[in-house]
């Protein structure tokens, strides 16, 4: 009878255990990452889930790190022109992305900046930040531009002495992978995390949405302009006031117009996009604070990005989001 009784009890024990959020976290991509998830009865623990996210950021730190020599990008960055390398199939289509993304701007954005990040102080072989010459600046623009390269079967090849850089696309590529992976381990809801991108799926065990805080573009402290309930989306901001430096009382960010072959010039100091792709947003969210206000708007609104662009003015900021930005917070 006593077994009976504490088999029973064992039952109820279990059946009164409820969902519980789960948190984890460490060190990511030169930054960092962190996971919050709804642990259903039987579901993975943290351990568990930690081991596998971290597999994928270490295989995105093997591909698209600049700043490890053995990486995929590190290899073909070193090759010299009229050169081809063969490359895993995802990063030809993150190459693909950046493609698109160059030709929607006519080269503003461009994943072969690398020559002008180094130049000007902001990539892995620079010394230090400084506005460089202006024949060092002409020279390191030959080479740079998208029109280089060109894929062929499973190889990326150049046709000049062009480097890659995935920054402003890998990390929101990363969280698609985590979000995939994490269903596929039979979490349902969570918020995925990596160096401030994001993806968050489904519900709080409360049941209410994740609600993520967008950030005042401001240098000295960390001030929420904006809290936001998000369910299936990915939410990626670019801004221009975490890395820059200041020269003779003139302000230069790591964002760079590769047409021109420096950094961007404008009021634009941050801007928010909303997508069902991490990747996506984290991709349009740089190449709109590229275009600036108003190259900006006109690209986000013609192209329906739910998108919000935070602008300087006196005395503050002014933010505008777009229609689509509105339909999507109404989960719509």
């Amino acid at each position: 009878m006593r077994i009976a009784l504490l088999f029973i009890l064992m039952l109820l024990t279990a059946c009164n255990q409820g969902p519980t959020l789960e948190r984890l976290g460490g060190p990511a991509m030169g930054s960092s990452y962190s996971i919050q998830y709804v642990r259903e009865a039987g579901g993975p623990a943290p351990v568990q889930v930690q081991a596998a996210v971290e597999t994928i950021l270490q295989d995105i730190d093997q591909h698209y790190s600049t700043y490890r020599g053995d990486s995929a990008v590190s290899q073909f960055n070193q090759l010299p022109a009229n050169r081809c390398l063969a490359l895993p199939s995802d990063m030809l289509e993150l190459v693909a992305f950046g493609q698109h993304l160059a030709e929607q701007t006519d080269g503003a954005f461009d994943l072969t900046v690398e020559p002008l990040l180094d130049l000007w102080g902001f990539g892995p072989q620079a010394r230090h930040e400084q506005v460089p010459e202006a024949q060092a600046l002409a020279t390191a623009r030959l080479r740079v531009g998208y029109q280089h390269l060109r894929v062929e079967g499973q190889a990326l090849c150049k046709d000049a002495p062009v480097q890659l850089d995935f920054n402003s696309i890998a990390a929101g590529h990363a969280v698609d992978l985590i979000a995939a992976r994490l269903r596929a381990m039979g979490i349902a809801s969570f918020i995925a995390e990596v160096t401030g991108e994001l993806k968050a799926v489904g519900r709080k065990p409360d049941g209410s949405l994740w609600r993520i805080a967008l950030e005042l573009p401001r240098e000295d402290r960390q001030i929420a302009r904006q809290v936001i309930p998000v369910d299936g989306l990915g939410v990626s901001t670019s801004g221009d006031y975490r890395h820059y430096f200041e020269q003779n009382g003139r302000r230069y960010s790591h964002t760079f117009d590769a047409r021109l072959g420096r950094p961007v010039a404008h009021d634009l100091a941050a801007v928010t996009v909303l997508d069902a792709s991490a990747l996506q947003a984290d991709g349009y969210s740089t190449l709109l604070l590229i275009l600036g206000p108003e190259r900006g708007w006109d690209f986000a609104i013609a192209h329906d990005l739910a998108a919000v662009l935070v602008t300087r003015a006196e005395g503050g900021f002014v933010s505008r989001a777009t229609p689509a930005y509105q339909r999507a917070l109404k989960g719509r």
